[in-house]
């Protein structure tokens, strides 16, 4: 059994199971899914990133939680916190992010998942200040920040990306607690 974070109405946020693996495999394989980041991962490359995750969740008590679908038992994805040290003004800090399976888009789960990690680290104190960014296409992950209560900040390029690259040019926001 994992440990259970976060309870909301229709979702559990958890440690990662062995089980999700394949599952976030599969995700992270998925172009529609992986449509405005840079590629999508390899099998090796999406297992090293849940051992990443694991040891953040680890150390921490708190990180990119797995979700799972309370109805069916279901993982879908991840929603939660991850520590960011790109070159930037406003690194490193902390982000709140989620990738969610196509799947289950469009009814509500990353809003839901994030409202509650965002309560989550206000009622623990976790951080003085959260921020979330994506590529300026995605705007359903920018909707998402809108819903939670994220703050707009700006526009930034990600260094990570080439100059030039369609997906370079990122929108910031933040909360503050």
């Amino acid at each position: 059994m994992s440990v259970i974070y976060i309870e909301t109405e229709r979702l559990i946020l958890r440690a990662w199971n062995a089980s999700d693996r394949v599952v976030f495999a599969e995700m992270n394989a998925n172009e529609e899914v992986m449509r405005y980041f840079p590629r999508c991962l390899t099998a090796a490359e999406s297992h090293a990133f849940v051992d990443r995750i694991e040891a953040e969740l680890s150390a921490n008590g708190y990180g990119l939680f797995a979700v799972e679908l309370k109805s069916t038992g279901d993982f879908i994805g991840y929603v939660g916190f991850h520590q960011f040290t790109f070159d930037s003004p406003f690194a490193p800090g902390w982000e709140i992010g989620w990738r969610i399976s196509d799947r289950y888009w469009h009814r509500g789960y990353a809003t839901e998942a994030a409202s509650a990690c965002m309560e989550h680290a206000r009622v623990n104190k976790l951080f003085d200040k959260v921020y979330s960014f994506t590529a300026v296409p995605n705007g359903a992950s920018e909707r998402v920040m809108k819903r939670i209560g994220m703050d707009y900040v700006g526009r930034f390029n990600h260094p990570a990306l080439p100059t030039g690259h369609w997906l370079e040019e990122h929108v910031l926001y933040q909360h503050v607690f």
